[in-house]
């Protein structure tokens, strides 16, 4: 038998073999999949300009439960002090972060080095029911009653893996010719850092920045353990308004919230996307 007699039916059968995107009935199932993902959010924001009183009854357009929203002098202290924690949270957490990143990525080897990245990034597979009890217990204990300070320094405890993971994972996909040029130079170590390294980090450091403070604003379990009277944040205070009853209001504060949270990846988009030449803006 001739040796291109034996090649044809495997080369035929390599022909046929389909693309991973030509699967029979894979975009049916990821249209299904997108569907179940963001319809209930979609229905959510709708019914939020329901003029009535009853969530799931359509009786007309209006903005009026946003008016009463932004009137509401509890939602305001809510949302206000949601903003607190998270920016304080997320201000802590990344500059923690940030340096325990360089001093994994750039400080050489030593021991432990392993552990420490597992001990930094263990609250990521902590269920968040534990952390909480953890928190509370601890904060008993020391009889430390901060008010915001005690969710503040709740919320860094679960920040800090979250904004190390882009921030270590930029410093390891960096080129560290320009720093080893700048020594070269005589640049003091905190020049290359300022003029070198930390403005090819920043896309990183702006990516844990905004996934801590899109946790820390979303954040429901641990906030109701550790939060005193008068610190309640936006979710809490959803919820407390949810077991009196849904009203279009709740949909409106969820849709106000959805909102900020795609301002927030709008703007890390714009500030983060790459240049056709590569360079980011």
């Amino acid at each position: 038998m001739a040796v291109s007699d034996q090649i044809t039916p495997v080369a035929t059968k390599a022909k046929k073999r389909r693309a991973f995107g030509e699967v029979p009935g894979l975009g049916a199932v990821a249209i299904a999949f997108m569907v179940f993902l963001y319809l209930p959010i979609i229905v959510l924001v709708i019914y939020s300009f329901n003029a009535g009183n009853i969530v799931m009854v359509w009786t007309g357009f209006s903005t009026d439960w946003y008016a009463k929203a932004f009137a509401n002098a509890d939602i305001r202290k809510a949302a206000l002090n949601s903003l607190v924690v998270a920016t304080s949270a997320t201000a802590i957490a990344t500059t923690c972060a940030t340096l325990a990143a360089l001093a994994l990525a750039r400080g050489g080897s030593f021991r432990g080095k392993g552990a420490t990245v597992g001990i930094i990034t263990l609250p990521l597979m902590v269920p968040e029911i534990v952390t909480a009890v953890a928190m509370l217990v601890f904060f008993s204990n020391l009889g430390l009653s901060l008010g915001l300070g005690n969710v503040i320094l709740a919320h860094v405890t679960f920040c800090i893996p979250f904004a190390f993971m882009p921030i270590r994972a930029r410093l390891d996909g960096m080129d560290t010719t320009l720093e080893q040029a700048s020594r070269d130079l005589y640049a003091s170590d905190w020049e290359t850092f300022r003029l070198v390294t930390l403005p090819q980090l920043m896309p990183g450091v702006l990516a844990g920045a905004m996934l801590s403070f899109v946790i820390s604003m979303d954040d429901f379990i641990i906030t109701l353990m550790v939060a005193g009277a008068g610190d309640t944040t936006l979710p809490v205070y959803i919820y407390s308004m949810i077991r009196q009853g849904i009203t279009p209001e709740i949909n409106a504060v969820s849709s106000i919230l959805l909102l900020f949270s795609i301002v927030l990846v709008t703007a890390y988009w714009f500030t983060t996307r790459t240049k056709p030449d590569g360079k980011n803006h």
